[in-house]
């Protein structure tokens, strides 16, 4: 351990971060996650959650998680293609393939690990993955297992994609890999000029619905069904950790194709399957999202609601069209101490700093939930606005209040 202790012993920017005051991460919660939350025995406003539909602490959901303990124990003690398949992994799997409308889908548990374990296996060494410069990191991991050629066009840019389907061999498979809804920026893939082109090149196309569940459609079937284009899309991924209060993930395509990666995606067969609980609560989250299309249409009330407010304040939100609100900052440090600030004065906000964005995007995420109302929506705004003027990053000489 000499050599390898004495190489990490050198990396030091988080403590560096720390020493400034400035560290936003692993920020401990005591509570459940919902539009308030508890730090240090403090309430703070929660917007940098991912529970799109505010469904983590619904009581049918916990009900839910509590039975499938009672009858199936806590958890499968082995991966899905052994002795790790349960009767509510297959309704599950049902259930998802009819609310996205494919033919079938296999459940892994997670997210992370879907991306990892798809992308990687579909293309060969003389084939091609197209991704889009922003796509998540698991599909940028996902490619690098993958022996197929990849290659990167400029975010949301059809123009860039066409210029990467061009010089792709016409008889190879090419697989353009987007988000839905990329998850920093807050905008949405350009799925029918995608369509277009995939269809113009005979690529084929699979989109990652990590933060489109549950948000786009009027069912929360995500953005093939919000464009009306899930016959043109090959493969559609989505995550349980978001609008569904959960863990775990999937993937929906074709019958052969989801027979293909049943049986060779190495994520999925050399990993342990979705605990009962985490199954059981997507089931029923799913039950409640469809039967109750009000909460997706009060989240984009309430989205249009900041949207609006923050750019009367002044602030740069770049192309968002979605619950995801960037609040670009350009600077690294405004980014981190807007964060602390913020959390001081009771909101919780997550800042988005390089390397995980080129500095002069860094910025601050800020995203709503179903169940947020407009008070605490304008009690979050007007704070936010007079931490960014205090630090230069919008000009208004005071908050407007609501």
């Amino acid at each position: 351990m000499g050599l390898l202790k004495a190489k990490l012993s050198k990396y030091d920017a988080p403590q560096t971060i720390m020493k400034a005051g400035l560290y936003p991460y692993f920020r401990v919660i005591e509570s459940d996650q919902d539009t308030e939350v508890m730090i240090k025995g403090k309430k703070v406003l929660m917007f940098g959650s991912n529970s799109y539909l505010g469904l983590t602490n619904h009581p049918k959901i916990k009900e839910a998680a509590k039975k499938a303990v009672d009858k199936y124990g806590t958890g499968c003690a082995g991966s899905r293609f052994l002795n790790g398949t349960l009767d509510i992994h297959v309704e599950l799997e049902k259930k998802l393939a009819n609310l996205v409308q494919k033919e079938s889908v296999v459940c892994f548990s997670t997210g992370f690990q879907v991306n990892l374990g798809v992308v990687s296996i579909l293309a060969g060494r003389n084939d091609y993955l197209i991704l889009d410069e922003f796509d998540h990191a698991s599909i940028i991991e996902g490619s690098r297992l993958s022996f197929s050629k990849v290659l990167k066009f400029a975010h949301n840019d059809m123009n860039s994609l066409e210029s990467k389907l061009k010089i792709c061999n016409p008889e190879s498979i090419k697989l353009i890999v987007v988000d839905g809804i990329f998850s920093m920026e807050g905008d949405i893939i350009n799925l029918p000029e995608v369509v277009k082109l995939a269809q113009k090149y005979n690529a084929s196309i699979m989109v990652d619905d990590a933060h489109s569940l549950g948000v786009l459609s009027k069912n929360g079937a995500g953005t093939a069904a919000h464009f009306g284009l899930t016959d043109k899309v090959d493969l559609i991924m989505g995550t349980f950790s978001k609008s569904l209060a959960s863990l775990g993930g999937f993937i929906a395509g074709d019958e052969d194709v989801i027979n293909y990666i049943k049986h060779n995606s190495r994520s999925l067969l050399f990993s342990a399957s979705m605990t009962p609980a985490s199954v059981a609560t997507v089931l029923c989250a799913i039950d409640i999202m469809v039967n109750e299309p009000e909460r997706i249409e009060y989240l984009w009330e309430i989205t249009r609601y900041a949207n609006k407010r923050f750019k009367e304040m002044g602030f740069d939100t770049g192309k968002s069209e979605s619950p995801i609100i960037p609040l670009f900052v350009r600077d690294d440090i405004k980014a981190l101490k807007m964060a602390q600030s913020l959390l001081h004065n009771g909101v919780f906000v997550n800042p988005v700093v390089s390397p995980g964005v080129p500095k002069e995007n860094s910025l601050i995420r800020f995203s709503l939930m179903a169940n947020h109302t407009k008070e605490q929506v304008d009690i979050a705004i007007d704070k936010i606005t007079l931490c960014a003027k205090e630090l230069g990053v919008i000009n208004f000489a005071e908050a407007v209040h609501y």
